[in-house]
């Protein structure tokens, strides 16, 4: 009798963890695909600037890099996103007050980090579908195997930052305490 009650708590005990696996699977997969939506639309918003500061700077390589990586579809992007970061590093400085410049600077970073968490996500569901049990019982079989963005981060300059408005002076002589009576 008390054999069966051991057998259905291992088998109990065995359908979680089963269970807890293959939801871990579903989420991390569903994390890269956010992922790579978020990186799409930084990605975008920063060959948008790019196109933006191009047409200021009347820089024609810039802007056909800017206009490529707009164009680009799924095959293309690393390259284009890859030549328009070249092409932001041969961009000289310009004025601090520019906004279409710290616009610029201000997305290429969002790039970044969006780019380090796509990364993050697809080493994560890589290393779930590199579980034993996930590729015997074949639980990945449903979703494309992610993969990375490689591409060149650009080297930055440090955004301007406006000046802030200038605090009140402190009164020269200390005002006298309230006496309660």
């Amino acid at each position: 009798m008390w054999w069966v009650v051991g057998v259905v708590l291992v088998l109990a005990l065995l359908s979680t963890y089963l269970g807890w696996t293959a939801q871990r699977v579903e989420r991390v997969h569903a994390r890269v695909r956010s992922a790579e939506r978020s990186l799409e639309a930084h990605l975008l918003r920063r060959a948008a600037a790019a196109a933006v500061v191009a047409e200021h700077a009347d820089a024609a390589e810039l802007y056909a890099a800017a206009r490529f990586a707009l164009d680009a579809g799924p095959g293309e992007r690393e390259a284009a996103e890859n030549d328009l970061t070249r092409h932001l590093q041969t961009l000289p400085p310009r004025a601090a007050g520019d906004a279409a410049t710290r616009t610029l600077i201000a997305t290429s970073r969002r790039a970044v980090l969006a780019r380090q968490v796509h990364t993050d996500s697809v080493r994560d569901a890589l290393t779930a579908r590199r579980r034993p049990l996930v590729r015997v019982l074949g639980m990945a079989r449903r979703y494309p195997r992610p993969q990375y963005f490689d591409i060149v981060e650009p080297t930055l300059p440090p955004t301007a930052e406006p000046a802030a408005p200038a605090a009140p002076a402190a009164p020269a002589e200390p005002a006298e305490p309230v006496q309660a009576r």
